[in-house]
């Protein structure tokens, strides 16, 4: 039988998965609650197109009526109203009528919650190129100062 080899792809994701599970759990001991990987991929998906993103930055300074929210885009009405049903589906954003006009005005608390995901992503250790060189040093036998390129 020949011995299965994990490909760097596949060692790759199950690290991935690995570290995402470790957010997660560094957040629920910390007290913080974690989305739920599908609304995360919600959010996610919205973010991940520059006119949706173009919106919630109008929608910083205030609510807007939908008619606002399409005048600088140069595409249709019912184009923009795609869009800003993938930003509520995603919870970024809500819609309610104001008599004839319907108003969209940013939530912030799912922001917060993809910000909250991503920071257990930013407490591992630093690169320590110090010790890396240290490391290649006595792998290769020679100092960078002493090596022929130097």
């Amino acid at each position: 039988m020949r011995p299965t080899s994990v490909s760097a792809k596949g060692l790759a994701f199950s690290l991935f998965n690995q570290m995402v599970d470790q957010t997660g759990l560094r957040a629920y001991r910390q007290g913080m609650t974690v989305k739920p990987a599908h609304d995360l991929d919600l959010i996610f998906a919205a973010l991940g197109d520059p006119t949706r993103r173009a919106i919630l930055m109008m929608l910083l300074e205030d609510d807007m009526a939908v008619t606002d929210v399409a005048e600088p885009f140069e595409m249709s009405l019912a184009a923009i109203s795609k869009h800003l049903t993938i930003l509520t589906r995603a919870g970024l954003i809500g819609q309610e009528k104001r008599g004839r006009v319907k108003w969209c005005k940013l939530e912030p608390d799912a922001m917060r919650a993809a910000s909250v995901w991503m920071q257990g992503f930013g407490q591992f250790d630093e690169l320590d190129l110090d010790g890396l060189e240290r490391f290649l040093e006595r792998e290769l036998g020679e100092s960078p100062e002493t090596s022929p390129e130097a």
